[in-house]
């Protein structure tokens, strides 16, 4: 089974990606860590004990990450993040509160103690801001030979951002973050919005959870189902953090292009994910950017592992 740590911003889609994780018989969950993004940090946080509360995943440890940029001092939830996902994160659906708390200690503390135990063994999957990633890297620069695969959510390499014209929410919250990655050396897939939009999500996909009758089919139909709603340019959801999650144990389902990726920090293009122009001809590119996908592949994949814990 691949080890796996998931660093959330837990909005729905994110809750898409944990029940993932959850379900699969391919994963084994080593810990939650939660960043701010889609929700502040600590709503996050509770939503992930919620959901891991739901679903009797409770051996899962979760851990706050932190709650705002490197460079600011404060973040303040987008309008526009509160309209996708609801004030609460998770379509306005109420989930029983988990008698569990969040793990002394920081997400920072938890992620570079994880990777010294696990090695190349360990995958990390964040699909919010890199920030957390980042700052474990910066406070323990000898993980970076230790670490394997990081897969993120994020980036727009051939198509247009969805924060502006030219960067994609999750860098756009945190681009020196971002950067810093990419440029680490670190073994990054980038699973970005050309391949994220390409796969949808259907009302018959969540009637079908729902018919299942669990608690937890009723609850994610139910956020998913607001979540489509709010997708107004198409019949179905896009599938952003799942397919991040999904490229970690089937990377066969995604076409890649190596590079050396960097990130704009200043100017009208902040945030933009695009190659780095000093290392065109640099040998081993570090960063494997998904531009293709087998949306029918992964969507199949995802419905059957979610039906399978649905139906506990």
């Amino acid at each position: 089974m691949l080890k796996m740590i998931l660093d959330l911003d837990t909005g729905i889609d994110d809750g898409m990606a944990l029940a993932y994780a959850i379900g699969s018989k391919e994963i084994e969950l080593i810990g939650v860590t939660g960043t701010f993004g889609n929700v502040y940090t600590e709503d996050g946080v509770q939503n992930v004990l919620n959901i891991l509360n739901m679903c009797d995943a409770n051996h899962v440890p979760v851990y706050a990450g932190e709650s705002h940029a490197m460079n600011q001092s404060s973040f303040d939830r987008l309008e526009v993040s509160a309209r996708i996902h609801g004030e609460n994160g998770v379509g306005q659906v109420s989930i029983e509160t988990s008698p569990r708390q969040k793990e002394e200690g920081s997400a920072i503390d938890f992620l570079i103690e994880s990777i010294k135990k696990y090695k190349k063994d360990l995958v990390i999957v964040a699909t919010g801001p890199m920030t957390n990633l980042t700052l474990a890297l910066k406070k323990a620069p000898e993980i970076k030979e230790m670490m394997g695969r990081v897969v993120i959510m994020g980036g727009a390499l051939t198509v247009p951002g969805n924060a502006s014209p030219y960067t994609e929410a999750n860098i756009s919250q945190d681009p020196e973050a971002a950067k810093y990655l990419f440029e680490s050396g670190v073994d990054v897939t980038m699973v970005g919005l050309d391949v994220t939009q390409r796969s949808l999500l259907t009302n018959a996909h969540t009637q079908s959870w729902r018919e299942t009758g669990s608690v937890a089919g009723k609850t994610y139909a139910d956020m998913v189902d607001y979540y489509i709603s709010q997708h107004f340019d198409t019949n179905g959801c896009y599938l952003h953090d799942p397919s991040a999650v999904i490229n970690a144990v089937h990377p066969e389902f995604f076409t890649v292009l190596p590079m050396h990726m960097t990130v704009v920090t200043e100017g009208e293009a902040v945030g933009r994910t695009i190659g780095d122009p000093y290392k065109l001809r640099d040998a081993n590119p570090n960063v494997k950017v998904c531009i293709g996908v087998n949306s029918p592949e992964l969507v199949n994949h995802l419905h059957k592992t979610l039906m399978s814990l649905f139906k506990k």
